[in-house]
């Protein structure tokens, strides 16, 4: 590949390739129009200051019941149409929901349904009376409200979906534009050659081609304007269109044109849907709307609308000050526009590898680049980012199969024996320094030779588990005390090999997590987490002690025992309770508040009268101060529990504890392991595997067997603590709930299995963030 590529012939080529693979903008908005009889109802994600981005809604003239609440709710896009609007927003990683609000009556009554759960759409759009969508990374077309419509589950369309009211257009990969559906006059006639954008009417489609031209067909209403665009908005008999500039032009029935007030204004993006449409303004991210009697074109309908959709990537340019509405990692993108000056357009980079340059002509006819080398070419660089994309797959999958721990550790050096020295004295003078500062006061000070009587020389058959920085045994003193006993484990090098959970850390990580556990168990006390009895430091040896907890961890209880106390779901809501508590603590009121960083559940300990406490602070730090929202750190934790935010962002929040709890709960509820495999062998994360049940309301169907089905009273509190753990396991922090809010919900639950005469849950609670 280095040779290949090493030619700056190649390295170009390459480099079209690579960009050809970028995806062009999906269709997704963040405004959307509904009209029913008399009125219009339109909705967009607006941003405050203090707050995330919101959805809200408004009617004209007023008349219409504007849906519940939902802020705090992200969604990634919003549609409407006669009588309806829907909105898409993320579930996890890999799924989405779509719910829609249908108004009868005239408006004044509305219903609230959920009418989609399953794989992330990066593509949605709606006519009057449908919604269309493609699945992520799939050619896969789905359409609802729509019976009569077939695609066979299947299309060719790639991006920039568009539906109209009996048709669906849209772009294929090498962008041509491609229709479905019973519209002739539309899918018959739609034009061929390469195009940029495409936009649906009620009965009409026009598109943008790569040089900024406009074409339309199917039964539109005016003459279309010549010049260049960059985006279009069509409704019933009449269209809008953006030039690069920003400045819109309209035409249709009945001369339909743009008001004189909004001729000069500048729009980022604009909206469509049969008399009305509605444009997002450059200068200040307000919304305004034209099209009928009812609204205003020199009134602003909301402020500071949210521009666009976040995305990872633009194959343009991002808009400026995209960062006040998506999270770090994502952008808005700007359109792509060509300067009227400029004979090649800038327009988003192909989603099909692009044509090789044409070879050198020679008089002789010996080309140095002829048709056959330029195929080699082309396949050598293909099949080479491919074979690493092969690869990079492999290891993904080894690794959620081996349930891989991540630390935050560097690479691996070998050092020398002085160096050893050095690090080993470090490592003395900040513990001692630790001790000193009356943390560990309390703390009983045990000697070597104590412990190595109590656990026969840390032999195999007192090692009950391994830490994040060594093995733990038990042991039992002279005074007939039981303990646990954990051992850093060292070498004779700085830097050596071990593996915790499937990677390799060195020295350096486990001194900090010793370190780790030793500081926060020194100042923390509380029953639900483990209790920290005394240390030991001698003889280069790192030695924590802590209380014998009788029972175990709940990793074993849940996946290894066959009988258990813990085959009961009031017992196992108790122990989530138990430890949700501890988590509490350490969220709200550690000082400093502590960030746990590896909640599972081989780190939920059971005492002798089966008291869950949380242990294991290796991975531990300090929470953010002042007035900072998070920490910015390297990613560690176990992967399968390990929020995905942090892990995309790097960015560590309270709420990456209570997204690996979320997953403890899905396990405590289905009996699953985090990632564990499917019949046909291939891994499957729980999320995955149980929330969907949870959406629909079939809970039933994938609780543990091991446990006796749940009683009429025990399954409205299981069903609830599967709400619960769906909140928790939302793909972004912000909406997941405090600690303080789980424990609360979790006592409720528990409270309905052991008193059922007495209703406490309200469903309500949980199942409208899952909205």
């Amino acid at each position: 590949m280095a040779i290949l590529c090493s030619n700056p012939i190649y390295f170009f080529i390459v480099t079209l390739f690579l960009i050809s693979s970028f995806p062009f903008i999906y269709s997704l908005s963040t405004v959307s129009i509904s009209e029913l009889s008399n009125h219009t109802l339109i909705c967009a994600m607006v941003h405050s200051p203090n707050q995330p981005s919101h959805l809200n809604c408004t009617s004209f003239p007023e008349g219409i019941r504007i849906p519940l609440n939902q802020s705090g709710t992200s969604f990634t896009g919003i549609v409407g149409g006669n009588g309806f609007f829907a909105a898409l927003r993320p579930f996890s990683s890999s799924n989405s929901i779509m719910v829609r609000w249908r108004f009868e009556d005239n408006g004044t009554n509305l219903s609230y349904k959920r009418i989609y759960s399953g794989p992330v759409l990066d593509e949605l759009d709606s006519g009057n009376s449908h919604i269309c969508g493609i699945f992520n990374g799939t050619n896969r077309l789905q359409c609802w409200q729509w019976p009569e419509f077939d695609s066979n589950g299947n299309t060719t369309i790639s991006s920039n979906l568009a539906a109209g009211e009996n048709f669906v257009c849209g772009l294929d990969k090498s962008r041509q534009v491609l229709c479905l559906g019973s519209d002739n006059r539309v899918t018959s006639s739609a034009p061929r050659g390469d195009y940029s954008f495409v936009s649906a009417g009620f009965r009409h489609a026009c598109a943008i081609s790569l040089n900024g031209s406009l074409e339309c067909w199917g039964e539109m209403a005016g003459l279309k304007p010549a010049g260049l665009f960059t985006s279009l908005a069509l409704g019933e008999n009449r269209s809008c269109a953006l030039r690069p500039n920003g400045s819109a032009i309209c035409w249709g029935a009945n001369n339909f044109s743009l008001p004189i007030s909004l001729e000069e204004k500048s729009f980022v993006s604009i909206e469509a849907k049969q008399n009305v449409f509605c444009g997002i303004l450059s200068s200040d991210f307000s919304l305004a709307c034209w099209g009928n009697n009812f609204l205003d074109p020199n009134s602003t309908i909301f402020n500071d609308v949210v521009p666009g959709p976040c995305r990872k990537q633009c194959p343009c340019a991002p808009l400026p000050k995209y960062s006040s509405y998506c999270g770090q990692g994502l952008m808005i993108c700007q359109p792509c526009v060509q300067e009227p000056s400029s004979k090649s357009p800038l327009l988003p980079p192909p989603s099909s590898p692009l044509p090789s340059p044409p070879a050198q002509r020679t008089t002789g006819g010996n080309s140095r680049w002829n048709k056959k080398m330029m195929a080699f070419l082309v396949v050598g660089c293909v099949g080479s980012v491919s074979l690493i994309l092969v690869l990079c797959f492999l290891f993904f999958k080894y690794c959620k199969i081996k349930g891989c721990r991540v630390h935050d550790s560097g690479p691996l050096e070998q050092a020398s024996k002085s160096q050893s020295q050095q690090e080993e004295r470090v490592l003395e003078k900040k513990l001692s320094q630790l001790i000193s500062m009356g943390n560990g006061g309390h703390l009983e000070e045990f000697s070597l030779q104590i412990l190595l009587k109590a656990t026969n020389c840390f032999s195999e058959e007192h090692k009950i588990g391994t830490g994040s920085f060594g093995s733990v045994y038990c042991g039992t003193l002279e005074d007939g005390r039981e303990l646990a006993i954990k051992r850093a484990e060292i070498s004779v090098s700085s830097s050596y090999n071990i593996y915790a959970g499937g990677t390799k850390r060195n020295q350096e990580d486990k001194d900090c997590a010793f370190l780790n556990e030793l500081e926060f168990l020194s100042r923390l006390n509380h029953r639900n987490l483990v209790r920290l009895l005394g240390y030991c430091e001698e003889s280069n040896e790192r030695v924590l002690v802590y209380e014998y907890m009788d029972n175990g961890t709940l990793h074993d209880h849940l996946h290894k025992l066959q009988d258990s106390p813990l085959m009961s779901w009031a017992a196992r809501i108790k122990v989530a309770l138990d430890a949700a508590r501890g988590i509490e603590y350490l969220h709200e009121y550690a000082v400093p508040q502590v960030i746990h960083r590896d909640i599972k559940p081989s780190n939920i300990l059971l005492d002798v009268t089966w008291t869950a406490k949380v242990s294991d602070f290796g991975l531990s730090l300090m929470g953010p101060q002042d007035e900072e929202s998070h920490l910015s750190k390297p990613v560690a934790g176990t992967v399968g529990y390990m929020d995905p935010e942090y892990y995309r962002m790097q960015q560590l929040t309270t709420k990456s504890d209570v997204y690996s709890f979320g997953i403890v709960l899905l396990e405590l509820l289905s009996g699953r392991k985090a990632i564990h495999n499917r019949e046909n062998g291939e891994p499957r994360n729980v999320v995955d595997l149980v929330v969907p049940y949870i959406v629909k309301d079939e809970i039933h169907r994938i609780l543990d067997e091991k446990v006796p089905p749940p009683t009429p009273f025990e399954i409205e509190a299981v069903a609830y603590v599967g709400y619960l753990a769906a909140d928790c396991v939302t793909l972004e922090g912000r909406d997941r709930p405090t600690m303080t809010e789980i424990v609360n919900s979790l006592e409720r639950a528990l409270a309905a299995c052991l008193v059922p005469q007495n209703p406490v849950l309200s469903r309500s609670n949980t199942a409208s963030s899952l909205a």
